[in-house]
C-alpha cells in the first residue's frame, strides 16, 4: 500500500483498530458504521494475529477465515462506501520464528500488516505479555521479571530491533511502548541515559532506512502518552520517515481519539522545519 499517497488525499484515516476478533469492544459492523459516521475515508482492520502461546488479546488461528470472510462482506456493502475498508493484521513478533516475516503471514491475503512487539522473554525464557495496565505490569514484573526494570526495557528494543531487521510488516507499530508502564513503575527512566540508550539504535534503523511508523494516539487521553514519544517526532520527520496517526481504537467512541491533537503537534514540527530551510 501507498501509505504516503493516502496521507497525502486525506487525513481521514485510521489504519489501527481492534474488534470482537481479538481484546476490542465491539463487532466489524458497529466499528465500520462508527468509521464512516464519522468522517473516515480509509480505514483498516487490525487484529493482534495468532500466536503459538496462549494470550486472550490475540485471535485464534480458527477465526482468521471468518475474520477475513466478514472483512470482504464489509467492503462490498455499498452502505459503507464513503469509506474504503482494508484487511490488516498486527503482528506480534517472538523471535526469528513467529513475526510478520514467517510465511504464515506472508501468505494470508491481506493488504498490510502492523509489526508490533507486546511479548518479550522473561530471564528464563517465557515469553510474557508487558501490555496492558500499569498495576498488571508491576505485578509481573514481580513474578516474572525479578523486579529489573532495566532488563524490561534493554530487551523490549532488542526485540524490536531484530523485528525491523526481519521485516516482513508494513507499519511499525508503537516502537516506544514500554515507555509508559517503565514510568510508572520506575518513574523517569524515559528521561535517563539508559533508556535513551536502549531506543537509539532502533530509531537509527528507523531513520536510516525510512520505515513506515505510526504515531499511536490510543493512551493520549487517559495516561497522557503518544508513542512514540513526541520527543521523537522531529528527528523521524527529519529523516523521511513517513508517519501515519492511529488511534489504535478497541471501541467505536476511540475511532477519532486525539487524532486532531496529534496533527496539530506534526504541523508544528512540520512548519518549524520549513521556516528553517527559508
Amino acid at each position: 500500500m501507498d501509505f504516503r499517497s493516502i496521507i497525502s488525499d486525506s487525513r481521514n484515516y485510521n489504519f489501527h483498530s481492534h474488534t470482537q476478533f481479538c481484546d476490542g469492544h465491539a463487532d466489524m459492523a458497529t466499528m465500520a458504521a462508527a468509521a464512516v459516521a464519522c468522517g473516515m475515508r480509509y480505514y483498516g482492520f487490525t487484529p493482534h494475529s495468532p500466536l503459538p502461546i496462549p494470550s486472550p488479546c490475540n485471535m485464534s488461528k480458527e477465526s482468521v477465515g471468518d475474520f477475513l470472510a466478514e472483512a470482504h462482506r464489509i467492503q462490498a456493502d455499498k452502505s459503507l462506501s464513503a469509506c474504503r475498508f482494508y484487511i490488516g493484521m498486527e503482528i506480534d513478533y517472538l523471535g526469528k520464528d513467529w513475526g510478520p516475516a514467517v510465511d504464515y503471514f506472508r501468505n494470508l491475503p491481506l493488504d498490510y500488516s502492523i509489526g508490533s512487539v507486546h511479548f518479550i522473554p522473561s530471564q528464563d525464557g517465557e515469553y510474557i505479555d508487558i501490555d496492558g495496565s500499569a498495576e498488571r505490569f508491576k505485578k509481573r514484573m514481580t513474578e516474572n521479571f525479578r523486579g529489573d526494570i532495566e532488563y524490561v526495557v534493554d530487551t523490549f528494543f532488542r526485540q524490536s530491533l531484530d523485528m525491523v531487521k526481519a521485516g516482513g510488516f508494513d507499519i511499525l507499530g508503537h516502537f516506544d511502548k514500554v515507555g509508559h508502564n517503565a514510568s510508572e513503575y520506575a518513574p523517569g527512566i524515559a528521561d535517563s541515559e539508559f533508556y535513551r540508550g536502549c531506543i537509539e539504535p532502533l530509531l537509527d534503523y528507523i531513520c536510516e532506512h525510512r520505515l513506515t511508523i505510526e504515531l499511536n494516539t490510543k493512551a493520549r487521553t487517559e495516561h497522557g502518552f503518544f508513542f512514540p514519544s513526541e520527543r521523537y517526532l522531529p528527528r523521524l520527520m527529519e529523516s523521511g520517515v513517513t508517519i501515519l496517526v492511529n488511534s489504535d481504537a478497541h471501541r467505536p467512541e476511540r475511532i477519532t481519539a486525539s487524532r486532531d491533537e496529534a496533527f496539530s503537534i506534526l504541523d508544528g514540527i512540520y512548519h518549524y522545519y520549513e521556516r528553517k530551510r527559508s
